[in-house]
């Protein structure tokens, strides 16, 4: 059962600091490493399934934000929003190897959502980058690095 929990506070954990919650999956994992109580291949999958998941999340509210663009209540001024769009559109597609980045990531998954990212594609970089972090953190922290 104890395991179990492991797995299951860390995906949410992981789900959660994906999205524009101010969260921190590295600390879960890292405890959960360093208590040697779970499968390594497994809290690697967890955590990068997670952090997708919210990573989709943030996709999908951006798919959704432009009929609210002109709203007064959006937290994000017209001028940001089209700041960020203009940087994804000169880095194109690529710029998603930076959604492990922290500050930068998450907001760089919900503009590609806005300017309509193909999931498939989105799927595909942001599990690489999200993965490849985990696993580094993961080689630093078990000594594999």
């Amino acid at each position: 059962m104890a395991e179990l929990s492991g797995y299951l506070g860390l995906v949410l954990a992981a789900l959660g600091s994906a999205t524009l919650l101010p969260l921190q999956s590295e600390a879960v994992l890292v405890g959960l490493l360093l208590a040697d109580a779970h499968s390594v291949w497994v809290l690697l999958t967890v955590a990068t399934v997670g952090n997708v998941l919210g990573a989709v999340v943030n996709w999908s509210i951006g798919r959704g934000l432009e009929q609210y663009r002109h709203r007064r209540w959006l937290p994000v001024s017209e001028y940001r929003l089209a700041q960020a769009q203009g940087f994804y559109r000169r880095t194109g597609h690529w710029s998603l190897l930076l959604s492990w980045v922290p500050v930068v990531g998450d907001p760089l998954t919900l503009i590609a959502g806005l300017l309509r990212e193909p999931l498939w594609r989105f799927l595909g970089l942001v599990t690489l980058a999200k993965g490849g972090r985990y696993l580094v953190l993961s080689g630093l922290v078990l000594g594999w690095l």
